[in-house]
């Protein structure tokens, strides 16, 4: 089942000052990993999207946390959190979060590489998962062979290599416009708070440093056998490679349904932050209620 949710809100992304509660760390045994941890209520876990961090949440924090307690971890290699010295999967650093903080089950939401990381621990830590929602991805890789996609993937892929720091980051940025749109579309605050998220990720790490991550076995098979509730809130105008998908985790799981944010792209949370926290909230509510 679609619906389309429409908002004119012009969104005023805080600073992190105004998202109270505790931001801290906790040992690993490779490094320490940040989390702001803040609210009461029943759990919600924030999982942000890659080469950004949890500070992409700063303007739906506050009203979460006005009915819940809300949990934004920084994933391992991204914003405050150690980079990786040895392989290491992104749902296992969660599940040790969730139990260095004695939670769970919890309902995950994640954007993009956050997405992934709910499915995957839905997949491998089943019991720590009471809901999922995500948004910008799904199961599978996406097919970003269109013209707008392979230019931009062509585009940071010769920044990157020419040492082209801010071409760089332009050309991330790029993603959450999508292809329908430029940056001049955006409000240029969320520009620069994507774009400073990335460098503080990008700082992080050196052209030479091996990939540590390593993948969950078989997730597309196994995905089928996730029974909690499952919900896609995808940007209309998001890459279309991106958004099949999510379509093909929704078909997938038993259950599933998908809500399209008409008029943005890649960062519902960032672009229209009343309007994801409204449809995740009516959405916790029938989780809660036991009718999802």
């Amino acid at each position: 089942m679609t619906e389309t949710a429409i908002s004119a809100d012009q969104p005023q992304p805080q600073p992190a000052s105004e998202t109270s509660g505790t931001f801290g760390t906790f040992e690993t045994g490779d490094g320490a990993l940040a989390y702001r941890d803040t609210g009461s209520g029943e759990p919600i876990v924030l999982l942000h999207c890659g080469f950004v961090d949890h500070t992409m949440f700063d303007n739906l924090i506050p009203e979460l946390a006005r009915r819940y307690r809300v949990i934004a971890p920084d994933a391992r290699g991204h914003g405050f959190s150690a980079n990786a010295s040895r392989p290491f999967r992104q749902t296992d650093d969660l599940a040790a979060l969730l139990r260095h903080l004695d939670l769970g089950p919890v309902v995950l939401v994640g954007i993009s590489m956050g997405a992934l990381i709910a499915i995957d621990t839905a997949v491998e830590h089943p019991g720590l998962a009471r809901a999922l929602v995500v948004s910008g991805r799904g199961l599978g890789e996406p097919d970003l062979g269109d013209p707008w996609s392979k230019a931009r993937v062509a585009a940071q892929n010769g920044a990157l290599a020419a040492g082209d720091i801010p071409g760089w980051l332009d050309g991330f940025a790029q993603w959450a416009a999508g292809p329908e749109r430029t940056l001049a579309d955006l409000d240029p605050e969320i520009v620069r708070h994507i774009q400073e998220m990335a460098l503080r990720t990008l700082r992080k790490h050196t052209p030479d440093e091996p990939d540590h991550r390593v993948p969950v076995a078989d997730v597309a098979t196994r995905a089928k056998e996730i029974t909690v509730p499952v919900l896609a809130v995808n940007g209309a105008l998001d890459v279309p490679g991106l958004l099949a998908t999510a379509d093909d985790l929704i078909a997938a799981v038993p259950g599933g349904r998908t809500v399209l944010m008409d008029g943005v792209g890649h960062y519902p949370t960032m672009e229209r932050p009343e309007t994801f926290t409204r449809i995740l909230e009516d959405f916790l509510r029938e989780v809660h209620a036991g009718k999802a």
